[in-house]
Formats: C-alpha cells, structure tokens, sequence
C-alpha cells in the first residue's frame, strides 16, 4: 500500500539534467514507479526489430521512448488542474440543497 512520491507526473515538460541525453527536453508520457523511470517524449529512442506476422508481413523496425531514471530529470513546467467553472459548483450546490 506503500505509494512513492515523485517530482514529476504524467503530462509534465521536463528537462534531461544528466546522462547521455542531457540538455534534451519532452512530456511525459509515461511513469514507471516501481523502476523509478520515466518515458519522455522524444528523449532516447531506441529501435525495436519486429519479426514477420500477420501485421507486419515483411517485418519491421519499431521506434520508441526508452526509460530514463526519475532523477535525471528537471521539471520545466507542470501541467495544472482544471479549474472548476462556476457553473459547475453552482450546479453542486443546487443538487445537495435537493
């Protein structure tokens, strides 16, 4: 039940602050907590080769995000919450009055 807490989430620009990629920027797309990476849009592709199949007769090369470690990363900027409309908690306050 134990949940760990990072710096950065889903959605957010961040900054590559170390490593072979640094000074490279992208989203987030995706975190990996229990390895304690994240995918960033962009930020160390790395090619994967795909045997023959029903969807790829002649095979393939695949291109995609590979991991980098969560503290090798800077936040730049997050992304916020919708804010709730004054229409909506209006609408709220009618229903539990009901």
């Amino acid at each position: 039940m134990n949940r760990t807490k990072f710096h950065v989430k889903k959605g957010d620009n961040v900054e590559v602050i170390s490593g072979n990629f640094r000074g490279s920027s992208g989203k987030i797309l995706q975190v990996l907590p229990k390895k304690q990476r994240v995918l960033i849009e962009g930020v160390r592709i790395i090619k994967k080769h795909l045997r023959k199949s029903q969807d790829n007769p002649s095979g393939k090369i695949a291109e995609r995000e590979g991991p980098i470690h969560i503290s090798n990363v800077r936040l730049i900027e997050k992304t916020e919450k919708k804010e709730k409309t004054v229409k909506e908690t209006k609408a709220k306050k009618e229903k539990a009055k009901a």
